[in-house]
């Protein structure tokens, strides 16, 4: 007698390099022998999201794993008239990788989430070419160039309104909805430096001058300095907090059967020569989630 494999609609969040941990959420799913019918994705969820539809996600985790840091730089093509990356070099690559084909032509559905800062509002790309929707919904603001359309709409990151598009994964009526969420905190309150009381340590005769070895404006510089390198990393740190706070909203109104987290502190937004070690990541966090889910023994809806 064949058992029937568990369907699963997958909702791939936006958050960077830390994508490449969707290929081993992907791979463990597949490994444990669900079948995924369904994917919607933002940035990098729908840039990995839409290989795997392609059928050609071995052949781009081959490629990034091969990835180094000078390789990054090249695939970098700076406009300095918009100040950000075009990322003709990146989808030249894709596109020899898996082709263009047209979405509604992919053995599963498929949806990358873009936004239109134009209208305000989300887009959904479910048809036409899938490098064009990938690109739109991939167009960080202030790292990628943003796609202009010929209706005058402009296209940028889907993250901004939706980093975790659980929403247009319910329509495909799968057995259970996973949401992989690349923006969670593993730690909420120690990244606070809390207040140093300068005084416990003197005689307290004189609170007017404090031990010499205690100097707050070296240590929480230094603090800040640790945490943040720049003008970037502050531009990408906003970026994530809002994420975040938007990913955390996706789940409380359409709360996932299984939600997979991938804490911020995996790896900073642009490190993409780091993809064997995320994918393994991935792999991991996803194996600890699904076998938690399957020891429970969910009740699934009869196939």
């Amino acid at each position: 007698m064949m058992t029937r494999k568990v369907t699963v609609s997958l909702a791939l969040g936006s958050g960077g390099a830390r994508g490449y941990a969707h290929i081993g959420v992907i791979e463990e799913l597949v490994r444990r022998g669900y079948h995924i019918k369904a994917i919607a994705g933002s940035s990098m969820g729908a840039l990995v999201g839409g290989m795997y539809a392609a059928g050609e996600l071995d052949a781009y985790r081959e490629w990034v794993s091969g990835l180094k840091r000078i390789d990054i730089l090249r695939l970098m093509d700076v406009t300095f008239s918009r100040g950000a990356i075009r990322g003709d070099r990146v989808f030249a690559k894709l596109r020899e990788l898996a082709g263009d084909p047209d979405i509604e032509s992919l053995p599963l559905s498929f949806t990358a989430v873009a936004t239109d800062l134009s209208h305000q509002k989300e887009v959904w790309f479910q048809k036409g070419s899938l490098m064009s929707a990938i690109r739109a919904s991939a167009a960080v603001p202030g790292f990628f160039t943003p796609v202009v359309t010929k209706d005058n709409r402009v296209l940028v990151d889907g993250g901004v309104l939706n980093p975790l598009p659980i929403v247009p994964t319910v329509a495909a009526h799968a057995d259970i909805i996973v949401a992989v969420d690349l923006n969670a905190s593993r730690y909420r309150l120690p990244v606070v430096d809390m207040p140093q009381n300068a005084f416990l340590d003197s005689s307290g005769l004189d609170d007017d001058s404090p031990p010499s070895a205690w100097d707050a404006g070296t240590v929480n510089g230094a603090a800040l300095k640790e945490r943040f390198g720049g003008r970037l990393d502050i531009l990408l740190s906003s970026v994530e907090v809002m994420q975040s706070s938007l990913s955390e909203y996706k789940i409380a109104g359409y709360p996932p059967d299984l939600n997979i987290t991938i804490p911020k502190e995996a790896c900073s937004f642009y490190e993409f020569h780091r993809a064997e070690e995320l994918i393994e990541v991935g792999r991991l966090i996803a194996r600890e989630r699904l076998s938690a889910m399957e020891e429970g023994r969910l009740e699934l809806p009869p196939g």
